[in-house]
């Protein structure tokens, strides 16, 4: 019930669009602009092209975090992030973590969910093409980027916790906890830099967890 009502205030934040041409995806742009396709096929072989457009670090005018949608190469629709956008057949749904999006999926009116596929020249298109080249490459930077995250939260979270139980109240309801773990500051810094790296390669591959990925941020 929660999850459908979410939906329905998402699709209400959809607003139309004004109808300008999709600018291409530039070198410059691999760091803040995601961009995706969905095709849909007709019966007589002529197909419907979708595109998702998000800039990360916000609209120009507003400063929000925005999903524009594109239907045959010409502004169709925005809304804010978590966002919602009705299409043939289903919906777009977009949400974004702090590294990237962590969902740009096309979602049936049965259920069925199918992540979109990226711009070649993007980022995200990068890499999914370092995996259909690279197979065996790709898991493994894939499986380090987990590892390295899940060290993260094993090495960071013991020593945020102490300084925590040393508060007065809080000492005094449930004791004090001593870390086992002490790393030296530019170690500290050293795991955080290199958990934010994992993440935000796991993020062109729209992986999260609210616990590994959202620890890093």
């Amino acid at each position: 019930m929660f999850n459908s009502l979410r939906h329905r205030l998402a699709v209400r934040r959809v607003k139309p669009g004004d109808g300008r041409p999709l600018k291409r995806f530039r070198w410059w742009q691999l760091i803040g602009r995601s961009l995706f396709y969905l095709r849909l096929p007709h019966g007589d072989g002529r197909q419907t092209v979708y595109a998702v457009d998000v800039r990360q670090w916000g609209n120009r005018e507003s400063g929000e975090v925005e999903a524009d949608l594109y239907l045959d190469g010409r502004h169709h629709a925005r809304s804010k992030l978590p966002a919602v956008l009705p299409v043939r057949g289903g919906a777009v749904e977009v949400r974004a973590s702090a590294f990237g999006l962590k969902r740009c999926h096309y979602v049936t009116a049965e259920g069925a969910a199918y992540q979109l596929v990226p711009d070649p020249a993007s980022a995200e298109g990068r890499r999914a093409r370092l995996d259909r080249v690279h197979p065996v490459l790709s898991r493994w930077i894939g499986s380090v980027s987990a590892v390295v995250l899940v060290g993260a939260l094993l090495v960071l979270i013991p020593q945020v916790v102490q300084p925590l139980t040393e508060v007065p109240p809080v000492a005094e309801h449930i004791g004090t906890f001593d870390s086992p773990v002490r790393l030296p500051l530019w170690l500290n810094i050293t795991v955080t830099v290199t958990s934010v790296l994992a993440a935000m390669e796991r993020a062109l591959r729209l992986r999260y967890h609210w616990l590994l990925d959202g620890a890093a941020g």
